[in-house]
C-alpha cells in the first residue's frame, strides 16, 4: 500500500513539473530543471533577481539525484524517506498543489460516462529515536466504492486534461467526498493497528535511558535544580517519546473511464 518505489514517484514528479529526465538508470535519476523547479527547490533567489534584472532568460540548473544507496556514481545527492530533499519536494507538493481536478482523455464518438474518483497522497510519519516516513496513494471511486492502492502510479498510465472530452459526460457521485475521506482514513488506521511498532518500544527504552542518565547527575537537588530537571525532563520527553503523524500532502478528484480499475500496467 505505500509507495516503496521512490525512484517511480520522483520520476512521475519531475516529469509532471516538465523536467526533462536526461538519465534514469539504476537509482540514479538525472533531471533537467525548468525555472520554475529552480527556483523551487535550489534555493537560489539571489541568481534568479540579478539575472531577471539583466534581462537574461537564466540557466535552470541539473539535479543528480540518488535513490539506491550502493550506486556507484558519488556525485548523486542522495535522497530515501525522510531526508531533508524528499521533504522539501514533499512541502512542495503541499503548498502548490493540493488539490486539482482532471478528467481521462477520452477519444469518444458516442456519449461516455466518466468516474469521479477521490485520490490522496498521504504520509504517515513514526517520530521517536529515529523517524520513517511513509507515502501512501489512495483512490476511492465515489461511485460504486471501489478503493485503490499506488493511485498515481497507475494514473500516470493514462492521459488526462484540466477539460472533460467531447462526448463525455461525468456521473454525479453516490459516496460523499467526505464520507469517501473517512473511508481512506479508516484504511489507513486498520494499517497501523496491524503494524509491529518496535520502533516505539525502542524509543521508549531509550526515552526511560536518557531520564534516569539525566537523574544520576543530579543527587541532592535545589529548588532551583529540579525546575531545571523537569524542563529537561519535557525536553526529552518530547524528543523520544513515540508519535505518529498523519498529513495529507495533495489530493483531488479524478474523472475516469469506469473500466479504469480493469487497467494493467504496460
Amino acid at each position: 500500500m505505500a509507495i516503496s518505489n521512490l525512484n517511480s514517484f520522483l520520476e512521475d514528479y519531475f516529469t509532471a513539473h516538465h523536467c526533462k529526465i536526461l538519465n534514469n538508470e539504476n537509482g540514479l535519476l538525472q533531471i533537467q530543471l525548468t525555472e520554475e523547479m529552480d527556483k523551487a527547490l535550489m534555493n537560489r533567489p539571489f541568481y534568479w533577481h540579478y539575472i531577471k534584472k539583466m534581462g537574461h532568460p537564466g540557466d535552470p540548473m541539473q539535479l543528480t539525484l540518488r535513490t539506491n544507496p550502493t550506486h556507484p556514481d558519488p556525485k548523486g545527492e542522495k535522497i530515501h524517506f525522510g531526508s531533508p530533499r524528499l521533504q522539501q519536494i514533499l512541502n512542495h507538493l503541499k503548498n502548490n498543489e493540493r488539490f486539482t481536478k482532471l478528467f481521462q482523455r477520452v477519444q469518444a464518438t458516442t456519449n461516455t460516462a466518466l468516474h469521479p474518483w477521490l485520490v490522496t497522497n498521504i504520509k504517515i510519519s513514526y517520530i521517536g529515536k529515529q523517524k520513517k516516513d511513509e507515502l501512501f496513494s489512495l483512490g476511492l471511486n465515489l461511485v460504486n466504492g471501489v478503493m485503490k492502492s499506488e493511485m498515481m502510479e497507475q494514473l500516470n498510465q493514462i492521459d488526462l486534461q484540466a477539460a472533460i472530452s467531447d462526448y463525455c459526460y461525468t456521473i454525479s457521485p453516490l459516496i460523499k467526498v467526505e464520507s469517501g475521506f473517512n473511508r481512506i482514513k479508516t484504511v489507513l488506521d486498520d494499517y497501523l493497528q496491524n503494524q509491529e511498532h518496535h520502533w516505539a518500544t525502542e524509543s521508549l527504552k531509550e526515552l526511560k535511558k536518557e531520564i534516569e542518565l539525566l537523574k544520576h547527575f543530579y543527587h541532592d537537588q535545589t529548588e532551583q535544580e529540579e525546575v531545571r530537571i523537569q524542563k529537561e525532563i519535557e525536553e526529552i520527553t518530547d524528543r523520544y517519546h513515540p508519535k505518529i503523524e498523519v498529513s495529507v500532502i495533495n489530493g483531488g478528484i479524478f474523472y475516469l473511464k469506469p473500466e479504469f480499475h480493469h487497467i494493467e500496467k504496460k
